[in-house]
C-alpha cells in the first residue's frame, strides 16, 4: 500500500513536471502561450473553482499568439504551470502583450480563488507600463499553476503571454515608450506644421489632413496603451470605448473629405456624389448602431468600406492623369499593406511584430509624410501654374500696352491738334471780342464828347467803365495760356488804372490778393469790383486824399472778396435805390450765390463771400 502511494506521488509529480515550463534566473525571457492549455468559456459565467473541474477540457496550444477577432460573447481562460529549478528565489514579469483587451484577471492562487484585475477598462492606477503586467514569485524548486481570464467587449480579443526577467522588461518597455515618443512627435510636428500651412493659405485641404492627422494619433494613442496610462482616466476611457467606432470613424471621415478638397473630386460628379451619401451615411450608421446595439460586431466594417471607395476613387482619378491621386495611392498602398498585416496579426494567422515591431508606426508616419510631400507639391504645381499664367497675362498686357500706348499716341496727336485749333479759335474769340467791346467804347466816348449835361455825361463814362471791365477780362484770357483761371492781381489792377484815368483824382488804391479766380466768377467780380471802386471815387472823398483797399482770398475753400474805403460814407436809405449798389447785390447773390454784408459807416466796407466750387448760373 505504501509503494502504491509513492509510485502515485511519484508520477503526479512527474505529470506536472512535464507541464510545466521550467524557468531560471538566466533566462530573461519565455514565450509562454505555447506552454499552455485554452479553454473557452462560452457562458462567461464560471468561476475559478468551477474552470479547474474542467481541465480536462482545457485544449493544448501551440501558438505564440492567438486572435479571436471581436468575441465579446466568451472568455478565454488561459492555464500555465510554472516550476522554479533553482534554489534561489525567481521574481519574473508576465506581460499581456495586448494593451486594447478590455478585461484581464490574473489568478495567483488556486485555493483562495485571488487575483489581479487589470485590462483597457480596468487599468491598474499603479501600472506605468504600456501592456498590462503582473508579478510572479517562486521559491525555490517551486511549481505553481496560474490562470488568466481575459474577455473584450469592445476591441479584438487577442492573447499573447510574454514571461520577463524583471529588469530587461523595464528596459524594453522604456525603449519602447521612447519610440512610441518619437512617432507621436513627429506626427505632431506635422500636424502643426500643416495647420501653419492652412492660416495662411487658407486651403481647406491642409485643415482635413491635420483633422486626419489628430485623429490617427488620438486613436493610436489608446491602440498603443498610451491614453490608458497617461492621459485618460477611467470614467474618460469608458467614454472613449463607448465611443469607440466614432474614434476609428473619425480619420477616416477626415481623409475623405481631404481627399475631396485635395483631388477636387467635383470633376467626376458620379464619385463625388457617391462619397457625400458615405459622408452622411457613415456617421448615422454608427449613430444607429451605438443607440441600437444592433450589428455592433460590423461596426468598423462601414469605416473600412469608406476607406475602400477613397481608394477606388484614388485610382479612377490616377487613371484620368490627376497629379495628386498618384501620392495618395502610394501612401495608401503603405497604410493598406499594413492594413492587412494588422488584421492577419489579430486573426492569430500571421504575426506581423514578430518580424517588424513597429511597422504600423513606420506606415503611418510615412504615408504622413507623402501626403505632407503632396500637399508641398501642390502647393510648388499651383505656384508653377501660377507663375505661367502671370506670365501670359504680363505678355497679354504688353501686347495690349503697346496697343493702347499707340491709340493713345494716335488720340492725343488729334486731340492735340483739336485743343490747338480749339485755343487759337478762343483766343481769335476772346481778341474779337474785345475788339467789339473797345469799339463800343469808343463809340459811346465820341457820343459822350457831344452831350453838355454833366449828369448824362457821368452816365456814359459808368457805362464805359462797365463795358471795359468786361473788355479787360477778354484781353488777359486773350494773352494768357490757359483760360480756365485769371491772375485776379493783373485783372484788378488794369480795371483801377482804367478808373483812376478816367475821374483822375488821387486816390491810394491798396490790393492784397492772395488767390486767382475761375474765369466764368471773374467777370461778376470785375463788375462788383468796378462799380464800388467807381462809388469810392465819385462820392467818398469830395475831391480830397483818401484809401480804397481791395482784398481777394481763399478761406477754408470758400472766396472772400472785400473792397472798402475810409470815406465820408453814406445813408443806407438814400442809397438804397443806386443802381451800381443794386447790380453789385445781384450779381452778388444771383450769380455768385454770395453773402453780402456792407458797412457804410465811417467809410464803406462791402465783404462778399462764396463757395469756390459753386456754379455761377
Amino acid at each position: 500500500m505504501v509503494v502504491f502511494k509513492f509510485l502515485f506521488f511519484f508520477l503526479s509529480v512527474v505529470t506536472l513536471h512535464a507541464n510545466s515550463l521550467i524557468i531560471d534566473s538566466k533566462s530573461t525571457y519565455y514565450d509562454l502561450l505555447p506552454h499552455s492549455k485554452i479553454y473557452i468559456d462560452k457562458s462567461k459565467k464560471l468561476s475559478l473553482s468551477q474552470v479547474q473541474s474542467k481541465s480536462n477540457e482545457f485544449q493544448d496550444n501551440d501558438k505564440k499568439l492567438l486572435g479571436y477577432g471581436y468575441s465579446p460573447d466568451f472568455n478565454v481562460w488561459v492555464k500555465f504551470t510554472l516550476t522554479n529549478n533553482s534554489n534561489n528565489e525567481l521574481e519574473k514579469v508576465l506581460e499581456y502583450d495586448h494593451a486594447l483587451t478590455t478585461n484581464i484577471k490574473f489568478f495567483y492562487s488556486d485555493s483562495n480563488n485571488k487575483y489581479i484585475q487589470d485590462g483597457l477598462l480596468n487599468v491598474n492606477p499603479k501600472r506605468k507600463t504600456l501592456n498590462p503586467m503582473f508579478k510572479i514569485k517562486l521559491k525555490p524548486y517551486e511549481t505553481r499553476t496560474y490562470y488568466i481570464q481575459s474577455s473584450s467587449q469592445i476591441t479584438t480579443l487577442i492573447v499573447k503571454l510574454n514571461l520577463w526577467s524583471t529588469d530587461l522588461f523595464y528596459t524594453k518597455d522604456t525603449k519602447h515608450q521612447f519610440i512610441l515618443a518619437l512617432f507621436f512627435g513627429a506626427m505632431v510636428i506635422l500636424g502643426i506644421y500643416n495647420i501653419f500651412i492652412y492660416f495662411f493659405t487658407k486651403d481647406v485641404s491642409y485643415l482635413f489632413y491635420v483633422l486626419y492627422i489628430f485623429g490617427v494619433v488620438a486613436h493610436h494613442l489608446t491602440y498603443v496603451g498610451i491614453s490608458s496610462i497617461y492621459i485618460l482616466d477611467q470614467t474618460w476611457m469608458t467614454l472613449e470605448n463607448k465611443f469607440a467606432s466614432f474614434v476609428v470613424a473619425f480619420p477616416i471621415i477626415s481623409l475623405a473629405l481631404f481627399c475631396k478638397s485635395f483631388l477636387r473630386t467635383k470633376q467626376y460628379p458620379i464619385f463625388n456624389n457617391i462619397l457625400n451619401i458615405l459622408l452622411v451615411l457613415l456617421p448615422t450608421i454608427l449613430a444607429f448602431i451605438m443607440i441600437t446595439d444592433m450589428f455592433n460586431k460590423y461596426r468598423n466594417m462601414f469605416s473600412i468600406l469608406l476607406l475602400m471607395y477613397l481608394i477606388i476613387l484614388a485610382i479612377y482619378a490616377s487613371i484620368k492623369k490627376n497629379r495628386q491621386a498618384y501620392f495618395i495611392l502610394f501612401g495608401w498602398t503603405t497604410i493598406f499593406t499594413v492594413f492587412v498585416f494588422m488584421y492577419l496579426s489579430s486573426s492569430g494567422i500571421f504575426n506581423i511584430y514578430n518580424y517588424f515591431p513597429y511597422i504600423v508606426e513606420l506606415a503611418l508616419l510615412v504615408e504622413a509624410t507623402i501626403f505632407s510631400i503632396a500637399l508641398a507639391d501642390r502647393i510648388n504645381q499651383l505656384q508653377k501654374d501660377k507663375t505661367e499664367a502671370n506670365q501670359k497675362l504680363i505678355t497679354q498686357q504688353e501686347n495690349e500696352k503697346q496697343r493702347l500706348e499707340l491709340q493713345v499716341e494716335n488720340k492725343t496727336s488729334d486731340l492735340k491738334v483739336a485743343l490747338d485749333e480749339k485755343g487759337l479759335l478762343l483766343k481769335e474769340l476772346n481778341h474779337r471780342v474785345k475788339n467789339n467791346m473797345q469799339t463800343i467804347v469808343s463809340l459811346i466816348s465820341l457820343q459822350s464828347d457831344a452831350i453838355e449835361d454833366e449828369q448824362l455825361q457821368d452816365i456814359f463814362l459808368t457805362a464805359q467803365n462797365r463795358i471795359k471791365a468786361m473788355s479787360h477780362l477778354h484781353e488777359l484770357l486773350y494773352k494768357q495760356d490757359s483760360i480756365t483761371n485769371i491772375n485776379a492781381y493783373d485783372y484788378f489792377s488794369i480795371l483801377i488804372e482804367e478808373l483812376k484815368y478816367s475821374y483822375d483824382n488821387d486816390i491810394n488804391i491798396n490790393f492784397k490778393i492772395e488767390t486767382q479766380l475761375k474765369m466764368e466768377q471773374a467777370v461778376y467780380c470785375g463788375i462788383i469790383v468796378n462799380e464800388l471802386v467807381s462809388n469810392s471815387f465819385k462820392y467818398a472823398f469830395d475831391n480830397e486824399e483818401g484809401n480804397v483797399h481791395i482784398s481777394l482770398k481763399k478761406i477754408d475753400g470758400n472766396y472772400v472778396l472785400c473792397v472798402s474805403d475810409d470815406g465820408k460814407g453814406y445813408e443806407p436809405r438814400e442809397s438804397a435805390n443806386s443802381l451800381g449798389l443794386i447790380l453789385v447785390e445781384t450779381l452778388a447773390t444771383k450769380q455768385l450765390r454770395a453773402d453780402i454784408q456792407i458797412d457804410s459807416i465811417n467809410g464803406v466796407r462791402v465783404s462778399i463771400s462764396w463757395e469756390s466750387d459753386i456754379a455761377s448760373s
